[in-house]
């Protein structure tokens, strides 16, 4: 049966507003070794997979936005619920006031593929060269390329050697507030996905736990000996 007009949803109108959520709380790096910064940045999106492209909106009043113009370089780094608390103050406070990285005790580390510096407690992060800025209003949007992937051994599974970002506990920001990345509802295909297809995912699953007990002490390098892809 149909649900009645009266029983649907009612909705109510809402002046014009970025109101898109929840979106991916992220840490924005940028500088060199000399002289660096972060800001906290919510808009940010994936725009293009070939070549890997990211959007990241920042307002050009920001201490960092020309230092990121003088270098066109950027790392997006994810944060965690335990980074919730310095996310949030890299975000309200200026680094024209005062050294963030010592503030916050978060660690600078020497890029690989860029010369800013990433954040060592983010668990996934992406070294970008930015390759277009555009003027939108209040936010200039910068489409940077993603040169680089640095992932935390510890979101590997000692197994297989694949990537599960579920173990990074990934941090949200939706309307104003922090939220810890909750419970899988699905994967991509599941609701067209043959029953036999996910029983044999899930009893994977169910393996690949019980062997990290055994085996969850092999050493990173032995793992990555398996990964005929190469290393991140």
């Amino acid at each position: 049966m149909g649900v009645s007009d009266a029983e649907k949803p009612q909705k109510r109108s809402l002046k014009p507003g970025t109101m898109l959520y929840p979106l991916p709380a992220v840490i924005i790096s940028c500088g060199n070794a000399e002289r660096s910064n972060m800001l906290t940045v919510a808009w940010t999106s994936t725009v293009c997979t070939n070549p890997p492209m990211v959007a990241v909106s920042v307002r050009p009043e920001r201490y960092s936005y020309p230092m990121i113009l003088e270098n066109m370089e950027l790392t997006v780094n994810t944060t965690t619920a335990a980074m919730a608390r310095a996310t949030d103050w890299v975000g309200v406070r200026s680094g024209r006031d005062q050294d963030k990285w010592a503030a916050t005790g978060l660690t600078p580390v020497p890029g690989r593929k860029v010369s800013c510096p990433y954040v060592g407690e983010s668990p996934l992060v992406l070294e970008c060269k930015v390759r277009r800025v555009m003027p939108l209003g209040s936010h200039h949007m910068m489409l940077a390329e993603v040169v680089n992937v640095l992932a935390d051994e510890a979101l590997f599974d000692p197994q297989t050697d694949t990537l599960e970002l579920e173990r990074a506990g990934l941090m949200s920001y939706n309307h104003g507030h922090y939220y810890a990345q909750g419970r899988e509802l699905g994967r991509f295909g599941f609701s067209v996905m043959k029953k036999s297809t996910a029983k044999r995912i899930a009893a994977g699953k169910k393996s690949a736990k019980a062997g990290a007990g055994t085996n969850g002490g092999a050493s990173a390098k032995s793992r990555r000996k398996t990964n005929k892809k190469g290393t991140i």
